[in-house]
């Protein structure tokens, strides 16, 4: 299957480059790329019109060098192992350069939750947890919310492991409840991280970030606060789109207003405040950052070509295959990759088990403090390395990353 639809071989791939510049030891090469665990668990549940169905739920564990795994749980239709796999890979490898102390784990239902009342959802949820439970909990493996799972998710995980382990147990999930232990501006982490990498990537290209201008495909979780904390430093928000479709204006869209239109309407389409458009098309706006912040494979070998922004900030995991991103790089765009872009919302996990494993929290300044701090450094690190090899910030990256968890690897040695 080719490395444009096969989300592990994408991985493979990005990995193979990293490892090749950094002479990666044969030996840890083929430990780096083998997961140390794939759970496949049926969960029968009983529907709500009385018949019985068994989803099939997925918990891949790729490696856990450095600490615990820590990954999200979906729940989507099209959840497969291969990409669940290539998902885990994903969270080693942004855990290592955010330097924090987590593993790469995810985690994924195949349902269509659209489709589910609450209560069939909360009976998956617990009969899932059910079935994985002696491989999670805050020293083995700390789920998160992901596509299609929320607070209210991770709340159904927490009280079933806790109900079985005879303690409540806040540390084994982070996005939770703010009352049940989660941490204060962890919803925000994820676009507030891609603020964060694009602002220090456009002093690095040169580009005043004040009036510049942004597109941003998805305008979810990380879609809108993205394009909400950007314009907040200057940055002028001219096009969005999401499932249903996009709206643009060329003055700068007003983001306040077009969150409470989403709010309402579940959707930008339609919004008063813009001119509707093709939503296929915001690769081709000429704008000065693209903010791909949707699904998986959407810059291809197909249509990278259109694509007249300077910068891209990758808010989505794996938005960009392969093929197209080294198209990119030779063309001079400057691509934030994902495993870095991304990475304030497994930063701000990390805080949260943290403030949960202490039962002590943090006002969300000193949050938002340690993530600025953490991000502008893991930008840094990963930017002096592209200059020192003469590559690309996704091949860094993978450098930086690939050589801490191989270092520690050869430091804990092998067990037989």
């Amino acid at each position: 299957m080719s490395s444009e639809h096969n989300a592990f071989e994408s991985m493979l791939e990005e990995f193979s480059g990293a490892a090749r510049l950094l002479g990666l030891d044969p030996g840890l090469w083929k430990i780096l790329t083998h997961p140390k665990r794939q759970i496949i668990v049926s969960c029968p549940v009983m529907m709500d019109n009385g018949q019985i169905e068994v989803f099939t739920g997925y918990r891949v564990q790729f490696n856990i060098t450095l600490g615990p795994a820590k990954g999200g749980i979906r729940y989507h239709p099209d959840v497969n192992l291969d990409e669940v796999t290539a998902l885990a890979a994903w969270m080693t490898w942004k855990c290592a350069i955010a330097g924090i102390p987590f593993g790469g784990g995810k985690g994924g239902i195949i349902c269509d939750p659209t489709t589910m009342s609450a209560r069939e959802l909360e009976a998956l949820t617990r009969r899932y947890v059910a079935e994985i439970a002696d491989a999670i909990g805050p020293d083995k493996d700390v789920p998160a919310p992901d596509v299609n799972t929320n607070a209210q998710t991770m709340a159904w995980i927490m009280d079933t492991y806790s109900m079985r382990m005879g303690t409540t147990c806040t540390a084994v999930v982070t996005g939770k409840p703010i009352e049940m232990g989660g941490s204060q501006g962890r919803r925000e982490a994820t676009g507030r991280g891609v603020m964060i990498t694009t602002r220090e990537a456009a002093k690095h290209v040169g580009l005043d970030i004040n009036g510049a201008t942004v597109a941003v495909q998805g305008f979810g979780n990380v879609g809108s606060v993205s394009a909400d904390l950007l314009t907040k430093i200057g940055a002028k928000v001219v096009a969005v789109t999401d499932w249903k479709g996009g709206v643009r204006n060329a003055d700068g869209l007003d983001i306040t207003a077009l969150l409470a239109w989403t709010d309402q309407h579940r959707t930008v389409a339609g919004f008063p405040g813009g001119e509707a458009f093709d939503r296929d098309t915001i690769f081709e706006l000429d704008v000065d950052i693209l903010v791909p912040a949707a699904l998986e494979n959407q810059l291809t070998a197909k249509n990278h070509h259109l694509v007249k922004a300077k910068i891209v900030a990758e808010g989505a995991n794996g938005p960009t295959t392969p093929e197209a991103h080294q198209a990119l790089f030779q063309r001079g765009v400057f691509v934030i990759p994902d495993i870095l872009a991304n990475a304030g919302g497994v930063t701000t996990s990390y805080f949260e088990w943290v403030q949960d494993r202490h039962g002590y929290f943090w006002e969300e300044g000193e949050v938002n403090r340690r993530l600025e701090h953490k991000m502008v450094e893991a930008f840094n690190t990963v930017l002096e390395t592209a200059q020192k090899y003469d590559t690309d910030m996704r091949t860094a990256a993978y450098i930086v990353a690939i050589n801490k968890v191989a270092t520690v690897t050869r430091l804990r040695g092998m067990y037989a």
